[in-house]
């Protein structure tokens, strides 16, 4: 039984819509979060107190009580400039919903004005958790986590709207599914100075290079093989002339990984080869790590809820077996917490033609009645 309707869907586009036009970045989701606030108002869903604005979190009483499911969406933009023209474009320049969050909000709030409509039908208790901060550190999840947000929940579950993913198929991979994302800076302090005397100096760039190599070595020699993890240095600072060695090099880069295990290794032998090598060369490396977001796991009993949910609502031949990816999601501190999955919901094709994070970027929203009815669905056998 589906229990979406065209009214509710309309309703859903046209909130969509709404965001999209007004976007907000992480941390700033004020306007977005008040609006959502009003709606629920209207529901007569309770807001709960003691959150770190500008989450909202509301909770819905089920007939019964004796589960309880939390359903998250993201709010925040990013800050890319938007390059499609259209009635509802973002109204703010440099600042757009390029990853899809707008549908999300959208997508739980739908369901929530679904619960309010028919009480009668939800067993189960209900939190919905609007989210501020997915797509910048501090992360909201991890703050919301902090805050208790999982307190009493048996399970949680989350939508991705994927432009990656086939059109008209749902679905995920169980266990690892997204990486691991922490952050480096590495400073190499040396000795600098003439180029043609290099036995005078301790060159910072030479050193670097070793590190830089020694990095890989972590993947092929340390990490077990069955645990993916990639290690990328995305920038390099040194110096300002042809003929002159610099006293120190910069470095920044990242930290991706498909295990917990893998993602504390990588941070230790990081730490252990940056002030060894450096120090075998009489230099000094400065190590600082920027935490991220953990693995997402999704769980196999939630999984096993999930695709039954899938098949039963939407046909056998719906739900898709979804490739791992080395992308990353702070969804994953919740399942670190507490039994859920991680949901994707396919868009792929003409309307969704371009990648998430691309100034073109958008939602099918023909996709977004399946997005509802899972939501729904989650939240009666979640």
């Amino acid at each position: 039984m589906t229990h979406t309707t065209a009214e509710l869907t309309q309703w859903t586009v046209q909130q969509r819509r709404h965001f999209h036009k007004h976007p907000e970045l992480s941390g700033q989701e004020h306007k977005t979060a008040a609006y959502v606030k009003e709606r629920l108002e209207e529901f007569g869903i309770p807001l709960l107190d003691g959150f770190t604005a500008p989450n909202v979190v509301a909770f819905f009483k089920g007939t019964e009580g004796s589960r309880t499911v939390a359903l998250r969406a993201d709010m925040d933009a990013l800050p890319v400039h938007e390059q499609v023209e259209k009635p509802f474009s973002s109204t703010v320049p440099g600042v757009m919903h390029a990853c899809g969050h707008d549908a999300h909000t959208a997508t739980l709030l739908g369901a929530a004005k679904w619960m309010s409509e028919h009480p009668e039908l939800v067993k189960n208790n209900i939190v919905l958790i609007f989210q501020s901060s997915e797509e910048e550190s501090p992360s909201g999840a991890q703050q919301l986590v902090k805050d208790g947000v999982l307190e009493g929940v048996d399970a949680i579950y989350g939508l991705h709207y994927m432009s990656n993913v086939a059109l008209g198929k749902v679905g995920f991979a169980e266990g690892f599914s997204m990486a691991s994302s922490d952050d480096f800076d590495i400073v190499i302090e040396g000795n600098g100075g003439h180029g043609g005397i290099p036995q005078d100096t301790v060159d910072p760039i030479y050193v670097a290079t070793h590190v830089i190599q020694s990095f890989q070595s972590i993947i092929s020699r340390n990490l077990n093989p069955f645990h993916p993890g990639v290690i990328s240095f995305g920038r390099m600072e040194a110096g300002n002339s042809y003929n002159v060695i610099p006293d120190q090099v910069t470095l920044k880069g990242t930290i991706r990984a498909l295990s917990f295990e893998g993602q504390e290794l990588m941070y230790k032998r990081t730490v252990e080869l940056t002030e060894k090598i450096s120090d075998s060369f009489g230099a000094v490396g400065h190590y600082h790590y920027i935490e991220g977001t953990p693995p997402v796991y999704n769980h196999p009993e939630a999984c096993a809820t999930a695709r039954g949910i899938i098949q039963s609502t939407f046909g056998d031949d719906v739900f898709t077996e979804v490739e791992p990816t080395m992308g990353a999601e702070d969804f994953g501190y919740y399942l670190k917490e507490k039994t859920g999955a991680f949901i994707n919901v396919g868009m792929e094709g003409e309307k969704s033609a371009y990648p998430h994070h691309h100034p073109k970027f958008d939602v099918d929203e023909d996709t977004i009645p399946t997005g509802l009815e899972l939501m729904i669905q989650l939240a009666l056998k979640g």
